[in-house]
């Protein structure tokens, strides 16, 4: 590959406020990196790049993403982080995203039902955003592994999350969960489970499912009790019950400890 025709460009903490139209003739191009500049907006050419697999938009000032995003046939990492989004192109749904797609620290209070499209997604973070729900959609996401959605507004979680049957973790903390769906207990690859600073005063009976859970974090929730359904959980290797108002530790806890499982209390 030739000078003329680079695969990978890095053009990130540059302070630029458009993007060079010389990228637009990169017809070959497959990674892109614009992070950490001052862009507003993204031309058309950059929806033209065919062959881009990775593109790198995150810390800049971006307030939205045209559905032009669509043409990008064989991108497989997208992010978009740290910018000024109040919403994401439907057109995302199309893209064949299969790494990640990292959308943290914007400005979305919903995102389109189209996430859900992205079947082959193994990461997603739409963390510090102002989400109060999300779709039922995302439960489509078969191979999702980790989803990060702590410090949003969420209410409650939809049924459909108990069909990402690949998820291993799953991070809640910082949000507004007084309860969780029974759907839950079908996470059954499930290893980490962050529910910190919520409202939650109990636990599904089908949490006692989740067998390979190793940490559990209920730190800053509003429990009254150890939750009995803990007890179920054979892989726990750590639990975190700091800044409720639990009382005394059950004897079935205490031998947990002595048993090796790490407890805050």
């Amino acid at each position: 590959m030739s000078e003329l025709a680079p695969r990978c460009f890095e053009l990130h903490e540059k302070e630029l406020t458009a993007v060079p139209e010389s990228v637009g003739r990169m017809a070959g191009l497959e990674e892109l990196s614009l992070w950490r500049n001052r862009l507003t907006a993204l031309p058309d050419f950059v929806w033209d790049l065919a062959s881009l697999r990775v593109l790198n938009v995150s810390e800049n000032r971006l307030s939205s993403l045209s559905e032009k995003i669509g043409r990008l046939g064989r991108l497989e990492m997208l992010d978009i982080g740290h910018n000024e989004l109040t919403s994401l192109p439907v057109a995302i749904g199309s893209l064949p995203l299969r790494t990640f797609l990292y959308v943290s620290h914007n400005r979305l209070k919903t995102v389109p039902d189209s996430i859900g499209d992205l079947r082959g997604l193994a990461y997603l973070n739409i963390t510090d955003n102002q989400l109060s729900a999300l779709p039922e959609s995302v439960g489509n996401l078969e191979r999702l592994s980790e989803l990060r959605l702590y410090g949003n507004q969420l209410t409650g979680l939809p049924e459909s999350i108990g069909r990402l049957s690949a998820l291993k973790e799953l991070h809640l903390s910082n949000n507004l969960l007084a309860s969780l769906p029974e759907s839950i207990g079908r996470l059954g690859r499930l290893i980490h489970l962050d529910l910190r600073n919520n409202r939650l005063s109990s636990l599904p009976a089908s949490l006692g499912a989740l067998k390979k859970v190793r940490h559990l974090d209920l730190r800053s929730n509003k429990l009254t009790a150890v939750p009995e359904v803990i007890r179920d959980l054979d892989g726990l290797e750590k639990l975190d019950l700091r800044w409720n108002r639990v009382g005394p530790l059950p004897d079935w806890l205490r031998q947990r400890e002595q048993d090796g499982c790490t407890v805050y209390c």
